[in-house]
């Protein structure tokens, strides 16, 4: 069977779906694909994956047949109504919009395109779930998209070719522990 470009959706109440977002992402540039990453909702918080894509695009390693570009893209301006945020909505909203943009271009640049917290922006309610179908009948059948967030409503299941849902069983967080650099972001 000839390669299909998959959609993959790591949805769940636990950690671990931007983190396997990004194991998927370099095991892609591994092998050569082109990757671009957008993420939507993070935004202005530091990540150890914004950083890592930025000093990989300032390498300019050359393409090859072992490595393949690895872009970085931010559309969030934050977290939504939670850890201070005091943004109003249509900021986040606006964002959101020109994240969306940001995504259908990339399907004609990349082999792998991950939109990391698109359904968080859904969930929050910066876009529409009509906007995420439309998102995904935009992708050309040979680009693999990663798609994450917390909940997955059922009319994206069908649209799906693999869904993982992360279960938190035990979070340090809850004993007191903060977010951890380069575990947690």
């Amino acid at each position: 069977m000839a390669n299909k470009g998959l959609t993959i959706i790591y949805i769940g109440e636990g950690k671990g779906k931007t983190t396997a977002a990004m194991g998927l992402g370099l095991r892609a540039v591994g092998t050569g694909l082109d990757v671009g990453v957008l993420q939507f909702v993070k935004g202005e918080w530091p990540t150890g994956e914004k950083d890592f894509a930025q000093v990989f695009q300032e390498m300019k390693v050359p393409k090859n047949k072992m490595l393949g570009r690895f872009e970085f893209v931010t559309a969030g301006r934050g977290f939504v109504k939670i850890l201070g945020d005091k943004k109003p909505l249509s900021v986040h909203k606006k964002a959101a919009a020109l994240g969306l943009k940001q995504a259908r271009q990339m399907f004609k640049k990349f082999d792998v395109v991950i939109l990391d917290e698109l359904l968080s922006a859904y969930e929050s309610k910066l876009i529409k779930l009509s906007d995420v179908e439309k998102i995904i009948s935009a992708k050309p059948k040979d680009v693999h998209l990663v798609i994450t967030g917390h909940y997955l409503p059922a009319k994206l299941k069908i649209k799906a070719d693999l869904i993982t849902e992360m279960k938190m069983i035990k979070h340090p967080f809850y004993k007191g522990i903060l977010a951890q650099k380069g575990v947690d972001y």
